[in-house]
Formats: structure tokens, sequence, C-alpha cells
């Protein structure tokens, strides 16, 4: 294993050296999953992704170099995809099946380039934005966060000398060391690196990557990063995301439609894929209600995914519902994706062993948690999302099990609210 001086590599960043992405498939495989189904099922939507500063604080306009901001974009525009990717996506195994991704998907791929962006500056922040047809412009979401959350990183880096960087990342590989020692201790755990969207940089997540192998053996799951799963041959880890329900929610033409919408998108999903792909995420527009009215057939499922609200409370709900259906919850899996560290992985798979199958995706605490090893605190990881804000010129909503994740106009939420009977919902704080 060739591991990377990686602060005397962050010293010397140059942009033929480390473009920040480097690859099509340095990506999230959810993405390419998704893209898959919506080239099948919803190619001519037309789609705006805009990005959106959660952190408000974070003047992200005032540390990142519009310039750079731009070549970077740029360059991704320039990748295709080379042909031992598209070897590796035509012929590995995914979820144990060997054609995940069909020819006519593929030959789309091969030829694609990703569309024009659009960007601006006001008020500290940049407005970037993405329109086009929906499973191109779908793909700028994780390059887009990549290059905004590495060129926040390489700006505040730079002011570094070579021996401070070599203290900072060592501090830093002995923390994430640290807490992998700490989850080798559990018993049957089950995880995996979902830390693409927000990391530190990629070379940086690579590390991770390496380190989360050789820590925990057969205990590491995979990665969601496809670029990375390919070098270190790991599984690419990854089903779907709140995008779908949120886009086909817009496209509904009444209220009885928008309300099925959720269910139509799994629907799409079972007639592409089976076993360990066929995961629930019902927080989009609210989990008890999603659940209460959820058709049989989607009891069968392999699990659910938790990626808001109280975890929990969310999880025995998702145990009732089992149960209710005349479903063995034992053999059901639930995964937990949200803002999670060491601590609280530690409590849930207390919690629920021998209740339910559970298993974990690390993101932002995994791959980017440099927290309080700089004066100022300033690499301390902030919440940077890319979400799709319109469909076919409508405005998208996500409620979310957390009020404060919802997104999208005013009136459009108090809708979705009253047609999704959604009721007083706690707040929680966004960690990442």
């Amino acid at each position: 294993m060739s591991i990377i001086d990686i602060a005397k590599r962050v010293h010397d960043h140059t942009w033929k050296i480390d473009p920040i992405v480097r690859s099509l498939i340095d990506t999230d495989f959810y993405k390419l999953l998704m893209a898959q189904t919506i080239f099948r099922n919803k190619p001519d939507v037309d789609v705006t992704f805009s990005l959106i500063n959660r952190s408000k604080d974070i003047r992200l306009a005032d540390i990142i170099d519009e310039g750079e901001l731009r070549e970077q974009l740029d360059h991704v525009r320039s990748l295709r995809l080379s042909r031992g990717e598209s070897t590796w996506m035509r012929g590995n195994m995914f979820y144990g099946k060997r054609y995940m991704f069909a020819p006519e998907f593929m030959e789309w791929f091969e030829n694609l380039q990703l569309p024009p962006y659009h960007l601006e500056v006001r008020d500290g922040q940049y407005e970037l934005t993405f329109e086009g047809k929906w499973p191109e412009v779908m793909l700028w979401e994780i390059p887009a966060l990549s290059i905004l959350m590495e060129l926040r990183s390489r700006a505040i880096l730079k002011h570094m000398g070579k021996l401070e960087l070599q203290i900072l990342y060592a501090r830093a590989m002995s923390r994430v060391w640290e807490k992998i020692t700490q989850l080798n201790k559990i018993e049957d755990l089950r995880i995996a690196d979902f830390g693409t969207r927000r990391r530190h940089g990629f070379l940086w997540q690579d590390w991770c990557v390496q380190a989360m192998k050789e820590g925990l053996g057969e205990k590491f799951s995979g990665t969601s990063n496809c670029l990375i799963a390919k070098k270190w041959e790991v599984e690419a880890i990854g089903t779907n995301a709140h995008e779908l329900p949120m886009v086909y929610a817009a496209l509904a033409q009444n209220d009885e439609d928008l309300y099925q919408a959720p269910y139509q998108v799994l629907q799409n999903w079972q007639e592409e894929h089976d076993g360990n792909l066929r995961i629930i995420l019902p927080d989009t527009y609210g989990t008890a209600n999603f659940l209460k009215n959820a058709p049989d057939w989607m009891a069968s499922w392999t699990g659910i995914r938790i990626d808001s609200g109280d975890p929990e409370k969310l999880t025995y709900q998702a145990i009732d519902w089992w149960i209710s259906k005349g479903e063995d919850p034992r053999q059901k899996l639930i995964i937990f994706s949200d803002g999670l560290d060491v601590a609280q992985i530690k409590y849930l798979s207390t919690c629920f062993k021998g209740k339910v199958r559970v298993a974990f995706g690390w993101g932002t605490l995994l791959t980017n948690d440099f927290r309080d090893l700089t004066p100022g605190d300033k690499l301390a990881p902030f919440s940077l999302v890319c979400k799709a804000v319109k469909a076919n010129g409508k405005p998208t909503v996500k409620l979310s099990d957390n009020p404060n994740k919802a997104m999208g106009p005013q009136e459009e939420v108090a809708r979705y609210k009253r047609i999704f009977k959604i009721g007083d919902q706690t707040q929680r704080d966004i960690l990442v």
C-alpha cells in the first residue's frame, strides 16, 4: 500500500498535480445509480441545482478566490470517462450484480460533458447554479461540493509552513486512527465511508479509506466514492437520496399525485434493483406519515436509511411498522447516516443489538474532522449542500424529520406540510 506524504503534497499543490476532481467517477455511487434510473424514467425533465450554504457565518466568497473556483469548475467540464473507468462500471460486481449499469446508459455516460454553470457573488457567498436535463445536471452536485470544500481547505492551508502542515496532518491522522481503534471494539460493526461531499480534500479521503480498510478489516464495508472504491478494490456503497422524491413531487399535477410521489419513486426503483439496494429513505416528507401510508409491498424491502431527526425514535417507529406488516425486524437493516461520530455509533450499535441489523454511513466527521487543530478553528467542518431547487420550472420542497433541514418557498413548504400531514417537529442542530 503506497502512502502519500499528504503534508508535502499539500504544501506543493499545483494545478497539474492536484486538480480537485480527478475523474467523473470521483463521485458517490448513489449518484450513478440514480442517474441511470432518471435516464430511464425522466430523461427530459429540466432541473436547476443550486449551492446552499447552511453555515451563513462561513463567507465562502471572502475565502475562496473566484478565479480558482472557475478554473476547477471548468476542469470538471473537460473530464470524460476513461476506458478503465468504463470497463470498471460495465464489468465490476456491485451489490452482487455483475451488470449493474445497462449498455445504453453507459454509452450515454461515456459521451457526457457536464453542462455549463452559472456563478455570481452576493453578500460574501457564491451563488452557483446548474441548469439542464436532469440526468446531466444532477452529476454536478458532488464535484461542486468537493471543489468548494477543498478550495476552502487550501485557502487556509496555504498560509502554513511545511513543519506546521506535517504536525497538522499527524494530529489529524492520530485522531482518525483513535476513532477507528474505538470503533473496532464494537461487535458486528458494519460501517462505510460516506464522506465525499464534505471532505477536507481528495487525498485526505483517500487516506481515510486506507485507514478504515487496514484498521477495521471486514467491519469496513466500503466507500461511497467510486474512484476510491476502484483504486483500492473495495465495495462501492450507496442507494438513493432525497433528490428523487423532491423532483418527482415537484412534477406532480395535483395534490393526490404529490402525496403518491415518494412511493412512485420507489416503485420505479424496485423495477431495477433488489437485495441490499432496496433501502427506503422515508424522511423527505416525514417518516411517520410515510410509513403509516406506505403500500404493503414496501415492507418486504431490505431496510431503511435514517438521515434526519431522532435516530433512536425513528428506528423504533420502523421496527413497529415492520412488525405491523408481519415482518421480522431482526432480519431488516437500518442504515444511520446523519452527522455520525464514534459516540453515537457506539450508542446506536448497543441500543439496537438483537432488535434490528444496523449499519453506518460515516461522513463528514470521518473525512473532515479538523476541529480545534488550527488557530481560530478555521478548518472546522461546515454544512454545505447542492440541491435540486426547480423541476420543469416548479420549485422543489424538502420537509425532513428535522425542520432545520427543510427547504423550498415558504408557501410551498406550508402546502406540503398540509398534504403530508406534518405536525409539530423537533428542531435538531445541523452538525455537518
